[in-house]
């Protein structure tokens, strides 16, 4: 019970910092650019609950957990009067608008950044986009330090492993006694044998060791071997250094997050589905209980990975989004007069519906993955 509450207050956190972070650029941004905000809200529409007002802004709690906002006066201006009022958003000049709307995704990148920065030189995370050779290579090189091993990753069935109960994701340390390191060790170890005794370490931690003694079929006894770290650290870096590997970090996440969101709306269009990588709420706070149970760097960790995210979501030229309202504002400087504004308000208005509506069906496809 204590352990659900803790996730549950820790994803709470979550949420909170990534959208205060995010909505906190724009209504700074928007002060200092002299746009009055009229309010600053936690969640999406419908309103909840008036928090308090500060100044000119009304701060409010809103019952769709999933995002925030702010509303800046004349935003959505149609008429001469709107656009015109002191404090407008649409009669700003055009820098200032970009900033605007730039300010929340630059707020997000920065704290992916500097968690990322402070994880790779403080912390000593391993960057996430290391492959199994990178990380052999860096370990070469003194970069990581890395204790190979292998993993009986899974177990053949009617085969002798299967029959003497071998367990899956469990450590094979020795053939015969002899130390293993490679999958390739193993092969070499039982070449012309009909017979041989597996140790192996299984449990949560591999602490508990057991023998296994298998008949071979063609010299093999039916376990797919793949390599495993088993031990994986970093030194300690400078910041600098740190700061390096945190830019491509970014650079990595942000590829694979495009690549993502494409293949999202490929498989929505072709198949009807929603691809197998694809997550949200539910799927978010699994994975910060996840990330909990292991310790609070990891909790960081999933704090800047899902910050850089909804920086790279927010920013695609989609309607309602920030990249959507920059793209109108790119095209008013292309053709060097204002949009129709009834036209951006009626896109951006149904924009937020299809974004609510794509929640709506990850959140349930979410669901329907506790199930199966």
């Amino acid at each position: 019970m204590l352990s659900f509450l803790l996730s549950a207050l820790a994803f709470l956190v979550l949420l909170t910092v990534l959208i205060l972070i995010h909505e906190w650029g724009h209504y700074f941004a928007a002060l200092k650019s002299g746009v009055a905000v009229e309010e600053f809200g936690i969640g999406l529409p419908p309103r909840a609950k008036t928090l308090f007002r500060w100044e000119d802004t009304l701060f409010t709690l809103n019952w769709i957990p999933f995002g925030g906002f702010v509303r800046l006066r004349g935003e959505n201006a149609v008429t001469t009067a709107e656009r015109r009022a002191p404090g407008s958003f649409a009669s700003a000049p055009l820098l200032s608008r970009v900033v605007i709307l730039s300010a929340g995704v630059i707020m997000n990148f920065l704290l992916a950044f500097v968690l990322l920065t402070f994880g790779f030189s403080v912390w000593r995370w391993i960057p996430s986009y290391f492959s199994f050779a990178e990380m052999q290579h860096a370990s070469e090189q003194g970069i990581i330090h890395l204790k190979l091993a292998v993993m009986i990753d899974g177990v053949v069935d009617d085969q002798s492993a299967a029959q003497a109960k071998v367990p899956a994701k469990s450590i094979l340390t020795a053939v015969d006694g002899k130390p293993v390191t490679l999958p390739e060790d193993v092969g070499l170890l039982q070449e012309g044998k009909n017979r041989v005794t597996y140790s192996v370490l299984t449990g949560q931690d591999f602490s508990i060791e057991r023998e296994y003694s298998l008949t071979l079929r063609d010299g093999k006894a039916g376990v797919e071997l793949v390599a495993y770290p088993l031990e994986l650290s970093a030194p300690a870096r400078s910041l600098l250094a740190g700061a390096g590997l945190a830019l491509r970090e970014v650079k990595v996440v942000t590829e694979q997050t495009v690549i993502g969101i494409g293949q999202l709306f490929k498989s929505l269009f072709t198949t009807g589905t929603i691809p197998e990588g694809i997550m949200g709420i539910v799927g978010i706070a699994r994975l910060t209980h996840a990330s909990v149970q292991v310790g609070l760097l990891m909790y960081l960790r999933l704090v800047a990975l899902l910050s850089l995210s909804l920086g790279i979501l927010n920013v695609l030229p989609f309607p309602a989004l920030d990249g959507g309202r920059l793209l109108f504002v790119f095209i008013e400087f292309l053709f060097r007069r204002p949009l129709n504004r009834r036209f951006e308000a009626t896109t951006n208005m149904i924009g937020f519906f299809v974004l609510i509506l794509l929640i709506v069906l990850i959140t349930f496809n979410d669901v329907l993955r506790l199930f199966v």
